[in-house]
């Protein structure tokens, strides 16, 4: 089991990060920060280390791909975890050559889910 406490939610709807940040703070876990684009996502993980990334595939600079690939080039680089609010089915090819954990679509995304997507190897 991976230990996993802070994370980092990156996502460009306000509505919806606030949204998570309730639901995984209610579960114990502590939302180090937020992110609304690619580039502050980035600079957020470095500044906040966090153990995870919650990162939306569609931002308006770079996608999550994108910035999940730069993320895995961090010293100690975050287990990351794509969202959106697509289908998985849209981004098989791109989530088989990525560095992410995995993908969450955004209306089934929960603590549960998400905790059990970390600790998959």
């Amino acid at each position: 089991m991976v230990d996993v406490r802070s994370v980092l939610i990156v996502d460009d709807h306000a509505g919806f990060r606030s949204m998570v940040r309730a639901l995984l703070e209610t579960d114990g876990f502590i939302v180090a920060g937020e992110a609304v684009d690619g580039r502050t996502a980035i600079a957020a993980a470095e500044a906040l280390d966090p153990d995870l990334v919650l990162l939306d595939v569609h931002l308006p600079d770079l996608d999550g791909f994108a910035v999940c690939a730069q993320l895995s080039t961090q010293e100690r680089p975050p287990i990351v975890v794509l969202t959106s609010s697509r289908d998985v089915s849209a981004y098989r090819r791109r989530l088989a050559v990525s560095s992410a954990r995995g993908f969450i679509a955004k209306d089934q995304l929960t603590a549960a889910g998400l905790l059990a997507m970390v600790d998959a190897d």
